[in-house]
């Protein structure tokens, strides 16, 4: 059985996506990032970063002790292999889909989050026209990026649908959230709209739904608790 450590954000939702496409069985864990689930010690042990989504497996491949893992690519690239789909494994089709993955995690996320962060944190944080602009441009380059993709193949990494288009997709989906219009990039709406079509995608998007916090439902103090946990975090000491 897989266990999946999980809150319904976009990290989490390429872990579901991909379960879902799988058929794999699977057990959520919320890891409640708005309660500080991922800072305790238990959490820790399987991901040191204090971020989800994480993983263990209790049934790995070839037996043995189950496998903790992190980072949701790295997730990813794991469920794919011990499945035998959606990655190929052959030399090229496996690094064409493997530098996507990459882009994705280097690329694609990190702005997409920072873009976020910052363009709802202007009305109330002072002056953030700077850092909007630079992660709103940012963000749409991206779009060109993976437009300019899409346009010389089908999916993302090439002729087949691939880890790379499940771990690019739930970040696409608050393409309005990230001051972007989807009609400028003809060949990512094209597939989005594909994905967002697949029962598998479907179901994985859902996953948590129930879990979910309206903040407009918290008073002031619950939400700058909240802001005050998350944010301009610092190292934690080395224990003992």
């Amino acid at each position: 059985m897989i266990d999946v450590h999980y809150w319904p954000t976009p990290n989490g939702k390429k872990v579901t996506i991909l379960l879902e496409e799988l058929g794999m069985p699977y057990t959520i864990i919320p890891c409640a990032i708005g309660k500080g689930d991922q800072f305790k010690e238990e959490f820790l042990r399987i991901n040191p970063n204090n971020r989800m989504p994480a993983m263990v497996d209790h049934d790995p491949a070839g037996g043995g002790e189950p496998i903790a893992l992190f980072e949701s690519g790295t997730i990813m690239m794991y469920l794919a292999e011990k499945a035998g789909k959606f990655w190929p494994q052959d030399l090229r089709g496996k690094y064409a889909v493997n530098q996507w993955v990459v882009w994705q995690m280097a690329n694609q996320g990190p702005k997409s989050g920072e873009c976020g962060h910052f363009r709802r944190l202007e009305d109330r944080e002072g002056d953030q026209s700077y850092a909007v602009r630079r992660f709103t441009d940012e963000v749409n380059r991206l779009y060109g990026v993976l437009n300019n993709q899409l346009y010389l193949s089908k999916y993302v990494a090439g002729a087949e649908y691939t880890i790379a288009d499940m771990i690019c997709y739930p970040w696409c989906v608050g393409w309005e959230a990230q001051g972007q219009d989807l009609s400028e990039f003809k060949y990512v709406k094209r597939w989005f709209e594909e994905l967002s079509a697949r029962p598998a995608v479907q179901r994985g998007m859902a996953v948590g739904s129930d879990l979910s916090v309206d903040q407009s439902t918290m008073t002031e103090e619950e939400r700058a608790a909240i802001r005050k946990m998350l944010y301009n975090q610092r190292a934690r000491p080395v224990p003992g």
